[in-house]
């Protein structure tokens, strides 16, 4: 690997260290071979968020930046010049793609994920829900896995029940988040026969009837993370221990939404380091 190149990756490397996550991105339990490509993958996809979700400026601008941005990584993958700001994450995806033979599709699928966060704020339906989930999130899995050098139908299908699974659950976990940022993730197919309202959010009242719909929301969520479980035992070696912590880490922040009897307005439920040691000790046993 050229110096050029190791500075890529380790400029990658750096932003997925520097961002606070609640599941491991690109951690010690990878092995140390895929920790770089990794890295790249989350480094495209973070930045791409970020510009996204910059609210204050016009959705236009930030649609024609997130297009920009796709055009750069198509210029990189036939050879082009990589220059402009963050060169380096473009520098490192391309090599990973090369690399691991990694579908550029997935890549574009994140970006349309993004596009529409920019646009659109609600979702009539779980069905439209799990179509923006199969966007935004089910690729990172499909990359990590073939990273890992994984790539098997069976394995897909569970990767995207644990993506998307964890997709919702940073959506239950962040509904003030995104509330005051105009966004409702819930959608309104549950909210609605519930009897939930939205003017309830806006006074930041967690009504029994909202309290309904996140039980559902998180029932159809539990039922994901297993029909996915197997994925953790697709793959060998640390990268086992490193999906099924984060697959632990998932189920423990429903279990904490639940505890917290859904009010996330009293009190975002995260995972902290006392929830450590479980998680490694129920990772390393790996029984229900």
């Amino acid at each position: 690997m050229t110096s050029g190149l190791e500075a890529a990756y380790a400029a990658c490397e750096r932003l997925a260290q520097s961002h606070y996550e609640n599941f491991p991105v690109a951690s010690r339990l990878l092995p140390a071979r895929m920790r770089p490509h990794v890295a790249a993958i989350y480094a495209f996809a973070r930045i791409a968020d970020d510009m996204a979700d910059e609210g204050s400026r016009p959705a236009s601008e930030r649609i024609a930046e997130l297009d920009a941005w796709g055009a750069r990584l198509d210029r990189a993958l036939v050879g082009a010049d990589a220059a402009g700001p963050n060169a380096d994450v473009f520098v490192a995806a391309r090599h990973t793609i090369e690399e691991c033979r990694l579908p550029p599709a997935l890549f574009h699928d994140l970006l349309s994920a993004f596009r529409q966060d920019v646009t659109v704020t609600r979702y009539p339906t779980w069905d439209a829900l799990m179509d923006y989930c199969r966007r935004s999130a089910n690729p990172v899995g499909r990359l990590v896995l073939r990273v890992a050098g994984v790539d098997r139908a069976d394995a897909d299908t569970a990767s995207d029940a644990v993506c998307t699974a964890l997709q919702l659950t940073n959506f239950w976990q962040d509904l003030e988040i995104d509330w005051k940022k105009g966004r409702l993730y819930v959608p309104e197919s549950i909210w609605g026969p519930a009897g939930a309202r939205e003017t309830d959010l806006t006074s930041r009242r967690l009504t029994p009837q909202w309290r309904a719909a996140l039980q559902d929301a998180i029932r159809r969520t539990r039922k994901l993370f297993a029909e996915g479980r197997a994925v953790c035992d697709e793959v060998s070696g640390r990268l086992r221990y490193e999906l099924r912590v984060t697959w632990l880490g998932g189920t423990r922040i429903l279990d904490k939404i639940e505890a917290a009897d859904f009010d996330m307005f009293a009190s975002r439920p995260k995972l902290t380091r006392a929830d450590v040691p479980s998680l490694l000790w129920r990772a390393f046993v790996w029984r229900d």
